[in-house]
């Protein structure tokens, strides 16, 4: 089960650039089923934000760290991030935790708050 996960976030589309971001989205649709496909992510899950001042909708592949280390060096990921750069503000690629991850990163956090001089 994925323990990783890869957050893909960004705003709105660059005025004048809003065809060329869904042209965008939609090729990156195709190239994660791909992957989920070829047993090189597990899954993905996309999200559309209602309107806001922040956040447009994000992406979430889900996998192991080889996974989705091996995704961010594949050359057709790399030229779609840049893409996507060109079509939309606010861009952001957010490694993260989940599943089993969560578990084992609370752990961590637990053993470095039970050495930290508690305030009484």
């Amino acid at each position: 089960m994925a323990d990783r996960m890869l957050f893909i976030g960004w705003g709105a589309p660059v005025r004048g650039r809003e065809e060329r971001s869904l042209e965008v989205f939609n090729a990156s649709m195709g190239l994660y089923g791909r992957l989920q496909q070829e047993g090189r992510i597990e899954g993905f899950d996309v999200a559309l934000m209602t309107p806001n001042a922040e956040l447009g909708g994000f992406i979430q592949l889900h996998g192991t760290a080889a996974q989705l280390a091996a995704v961010r060096e594949d050359p057709e990921f790399q030229r779609m991030t840049v893409d996507a750069e060109l079509c939309v503000d606010g861009m952001r690629l957010i490694d993260g935790f989940t599943n089993g991850g969560v578990a084992e990163q609370m752990a961590l956090y637990t053993e470095a708050v039970a050495m930290v001089p508690q305030a009484t």
